[in-house]
């Protein structure tokens, strides 16, 4: 059993895109391109993977930093950042790219304006003691005043344990056939929620498997409250979609938008 929240990302890379376009997509994108192009200053993306969020950020001309544990997952984000610049060569990128532990940031104090945390990011964090530290590194690296976004994925713990479900299949990029075959499990006494992965991937005649896990915790939004005013933040708003509506227990997102004191 993981004890780490980062265990399985590396293997998930190659196939984190091709499984997003089929279940989140792009619905959260505008939402965090209107908070950010609010605030008109520096941003820092947590976890930010193959580059989903912080590439759109850099086609706005926003000074931004993506960081992510994940050298795989930097090494996709880095090839699309390179695909951008071929395709606009006068438009110089505004995003850099930084391998790094969110529990430790490397960044001067008060460096950013913005600091998103989407997408349930702060779920691996599988302890409190993680949660915390990360708290704390953002809180030194946000100026006063500054905003921290948090997109929590509510639904988690209420998934019900299957083996071995094929939850998708279809093309990749280049023409492999991918076909996702997953199982839940939960652990309901610690708020874990674990998602083994088996991609195969049939190219010609050959199949590879590829094995991993990935594993969530969730928290109620009044504990993550309560963390979040203990290390410096006070909250402007909790809303229930990327459209700003107002949060509700069974609401499909739970978005907390918290203030640097």
């Amino acid at each position: 059993m993981p004890t780490q929240g980062w265990t399985g990302w590396d293997e998930y890379a190659p196939f984190y895109d091709w499984e997003n376009a089929r279940t989140l997509g792009r619905r959260d994108v505008p939402f965090w391109r209107r908070l950010v192009a609010a605030s008109r200053g520096r941003v820092l993306e947590l976890g930010c993977g193959t580059g989903r969020i912080a590439l759109a950020l850099a086609r706005d001309g926003l000074d931004s930093v993506g960081v992510d544990r994940s050298a795989p997952m930097l090494a996709q984000a880095s090839r699309r950042l390179a695909a951008f610049a071929r395709r606009r060569p006068r438009r110089k990128p505004t995003l850099r790219l930084v391998r790094a532990d969110v529990r430790q940031l490397p960044f001067p104090a008060h460096r950013f304006d913005t600091v998103l945390a989407p997408y349930g990011m702060l779920q691996s964090l599988l302890r409190d003691r993680d949660l915390v530290a990360t708290l704390g590194a953002v809180a030194r690296v946000l100026r006063r005043g500054g905003t921290f976004g948090i997109d929590l994925v509510p639904d988690v713990p209420r998934w019900k344990e299957y083996r071995r479900r094929i939850q998708f299949r279809g093309r990749a990029v280049g023409g492999a056939e991918l076909v996702l075959v997953e199982s839940v499990r939960q652990d309901r006494r610690r708020g874990l929620t674990f998602f083994d992965q088996e991609y195969r991937k049939r190219t010609g005649k050959r199949t590879t498997v590829h094995a991993f896990t990935l594993t969530f915790r969730t928290l109620p939004v009044e504990r993550m409250i309560r963390m979040l005013r203990r290390a410096g933040f006070s909250i402007r708003s909790v809303v229930g979609d990327y459209r700003g509506r107002p949060w509700t227990e069974t609401s499909d997102v739970w978005i907390i938008l918290a203030e640097k004191v």
